[in-house]
């Protein structure tokens, strides 16, 4: 079982005067509106606790207004909580004094903005450069080491121009490189991709992912959109209203939302890209069958099936024939 990296326990965060006062008043159940209409205070999250894993992504979402950004923001105190506690390794970071928190902005947690974050009077390398400058490192190891995260972002070249000299996706790739060369096992990215458009997105997502195969980086990502959640999480959180409403991988969120809300935001997914043939139920096997992994999505199981010229698979699980699955049953698990 992977450890719990970051344990957040019934975390609330209230805008406003005089939040305190107001913390009774939730707890005893008024609502988000009743609060804001006849107290004049904001809730930006309701008693929200959850388990992220080490070297895995955690994806938080939902609407504008869930409390997704209020709650990364909590990670590397940005913004202070209510009440509640935020672990990170075992530690409180809401108790680390001003030093030690200092210490875990520098070293352990780095952030990639969504507006990119850069300094538009500093060149591409000296961006790169800057969080390991804060660190303290020396200048030319500093320059060396955002050098090689520059190339690995695929900005070999760019090393002397300026952010506004730079296209949307090259910017943010400035912004990632930035942000792994402080060497931080925690990277928090906040609505990260969502200002680039389609193409330059999809590729963002992709240099993520192939960074995270090799890096394996505790990674917190916010997003609205359902699409990149199931693409890059490894687990799903949905936030309404500052309240925690589903927590779970892509499967689970697909074949069993907690809620009307959780299925508005599914129903227009392509199953088929989402579903895999481990949560499928099998039938006896099929001798000339081909073979296919449980790992495998229907989409991709479908066109192995069609590769194969067969209307039916044998399902293999860590070396096992488990059982077979027909055309017709992956049909009737994406209807």
């Amino acid at each position: 079982m992977t450890d719990v990296k970051i344990k957040i326990q019934g975390l609330y965060k209230i805008f406003g005067n005089s939040p305190i006062a107001q913390l009774e008043k939730i707890q005893g159940g008024i609502t988000k509106q009743q609060l804001l209409e006849n107290h004049n205070h904001v809730l930006g999250l309701d008693n929200i606790s959850l388990d992220m894993y080490d070297q895995k992504i955690q994806v938080i979402m939902g609407l504008s207004g869930s409390g997704k950004s209020t709650l990364i923001r909590h990670i590397n105190r940005l913004i202070e909580p209510t009440a509640g506690k935020l672990l990170v390794d075992g530690e409180d970071v809401l108790t680390f004094p001003p030093e030690k928190l200092r210490e875990f902005r520098r070293k352990r947690a780095s952030m990639v903005f969504q507006k990119f974050g850069l300094l538009p009077h500093k060149t591409v390398i000296e961006n790169a450069m800057y969080g390991l400058l804060i660190q303290g490192t020396d200048e030319k190891d500093a320059q060396s080491h955002a050098q090689r995260w520059l190339d690995r972002v695929g900005l070999t070249g760019f090393e002397n121009k300026y952010p506004a000299q730079l296209s949307g996706g090259m910017q943010q790739r400035v912004g990632l490189a930035r942000a792994l060369a402080t060497d931080a096992d925690i990277l928090l990215m906040d609505e990260a991709f969502s200002a680039l458009d389609p193409l330059i997105r999809t590729d963002m997502q992709n240099v993520l992912l192939e960074l995270q195969n090799e890096l394996n980086k505790t990674i917190v990502f916010i997003t609205h959109d359902l699409d990149e959640a199931l693409k890059i999480g490894d687990s799903i959180a949905i936030l309404r209203d500052g309240a925690l409403v589903q927590c779970g991988d892509a499967q689970e969120i697909i074949l069993s939302p907690a809620d009307d809300y959780v299925k508005d935001f599914i129903k227009d997914i392509n199953r088929a890209k989402v579903i895999r043939l481990s949560s499928l139920d099998t039938e006896e096997v099929y001798a000339d069958a081909p073979v296919l992994p449980a790992a495998l999505t229907i989409e991709d199981a479908f066109k192995e099936l069609t590769k194969h010229g067969s209307n039916v698979a044998n399902i293999q699980l860590e070396g096992t024939v488990q059982g077979s699955i027909s055309i017709q049953n992956m049909v009737r698990a994406i209807a």
